[in-house]
């Protein structure tokens, strides 16, 4: 389950005596075990939509729900990955796996069979015992998010998880992640600064106008994995989206 409703969801901010409205009559459906990115101008209210989502913020008006249930506060039915790592550095990496579900009173045997599975996954067997500083920068968001799955939440929150890394590390964790989708079928909501990332990852791209922020477009990729980044349906897209933010720049 996963089918999350956005409906008239607005966000002002108090600052300064005055109010500043990051997200304005956002509407939006995402379905079950769907990829979707959030794109948009610097500071349209991607970040903000996705807490809000995640519980983590209260709309100011409007709602949003999952499979049926109105989202008030965090949930383990939504797991959150920051671009941050946020990892415990005096935890191994099996224990930072296992917190959340040591945190839900899960027998310590049954946590760490089930941290041991995801951390199979996403493939870092060999480093359970290690500390995240013992690793890269990729394996360290890989031990995150195999730490939000094993909660197993119904929505996978990833607010630009690849962004601190290198062009060659993003793109392998590009295809990681997918292959982490394929196989768990989780919806998955990610919001990136990258329109190249968000081409290669989405069922959808759904491009936020600028401040206040909003849906201006959607747009379906029916498209099989792995994509090309070379070819011209890639571009193509990738020009529409990145004209649409630039409109949207302006106009802000």
């Amino acid at each position: 389950m996963g089918r999350l409703v956005i409906s008239n969801l607005s966000k002002a901010f108090a600052k300064e005596h005055e109010s500043i409205t990051a997200l304005r009559e956002v509407n939006l459906e995402i379905r079950d075990d769907e990829l979707v990115c959030f794109v948009g101008p610097s500071g349209c209210g991607k970040t903000t939509l996705l807490r809000i989502i995640a519980g983590l913020e209260t709309a100011t008006t409007g709602s949003v729900t999952l499979d049926g249930q109105e989202i008030t506060g965090p949930d383990p039915k939504r797991g959150m990955v920051f671009q941050e790592y946020s990892l415990f550095p005096w935890r191994t990496v099996i224990d930072n796996i296992a917190f959340g579900l040591e945190m839900q009173g899960v027998p310590k045997a049954e946590r760490r069979r089930i941290a041991g599975e995801y951390l199979t996954l996403v493939g870092l067997d060999r480093f359970r015992d290690h500390y995240p500083f013992e690793l890269s920068g990729g394996m360290r968001q890989r031990v995150a998010i195999a730490r939000a799955l094993a909660n197993d939440p119904d929505v996978l929150l990833m607010d630009e998880p690849f962004g601190a890394l290198d062009a060659q590390t993003r793109n392998r964790m590009q295809k990681e992640l997918l292959s982490i989708w394929q196989q768990t079928k989780k919806t998955i909501i990610f919001v990136t600064h990258s329109v190249d990332e968000a081409v290669y990852l989405s069922d959808r791209i759904v491009v936020l106008s600028g401040r206040p922020g909003t849906v201006r477009e959607i747009i379906d990729l029916p498209w099989p994995r792995p994509r090309d980044r070379t070819s011209t349906e890639f571009a193509e897209i990738r020009r529409h989206v990145l004209e649409l933010i630039n409109e949207s720049e302006e106009f802000q």
